[in-house]
């Protein structure tokens, strides 16, 4: 759970612990890290987008998903929405700094994973295999 710092309780500084349940950085880890948030906000680290383009970015992810997600992720302070003055009135979402650090994090995982993706795939087809005799 998240509480002052011990060494100083005047300051606004918490101590967290994401193993922790009660601490909140388990629920920004978890927006973060959902299937969406994590690539919204590789999406993102590309540069500004506005909500059309960034749904066919992500492939796969419906209108609603989409909203939702970016909402949680302006909520956590990862991403800015800016209403463009036009007719009609056009939405851009853009990383905070926090959210291009986060971002950059995230496209270092996705690069290690696609290119790791044989060794994967080999052993999914092992578990697979053995799976089936386990039954």
């Amino acid at each position: 759970m998240a509480k002052p710092a011990a060494d100083n309780p005047n300051t606004d500084s918490f101590e967290v612990d994401v193993f922790a349940r009660a601490c909140p950085s388990r629920g920004a880890l978890h927006d973060i890290t959902g299937r969406w948030g994590a690539l919204s906000l590789v999406a993102l680290s590309d540069g500004p987008y506005r909500f059309n383009a960034l749904r066919r970015r992500v492939d796969g992810v419906s209108e609603r998903m989409l909203a939702q997600t970016l909402q949680i992720l302006e909520r956590d302070g990862l991403v800015n929405r800016e209403v463009l003055e036009s007719i009609p009135p056009k939405v851009e979402y853009s990383l905070t700094d926090l959210g291009a650090a986060v971002a950059a994090q995230l496209s270092g995982l996705i690069e290690m994973v696609e290119s790791r993706m044989p060794e994967v795939l080999t052993a999914r087809a092992k578990y697979d295999s053995i799976g089936a005799s386990r039954s």
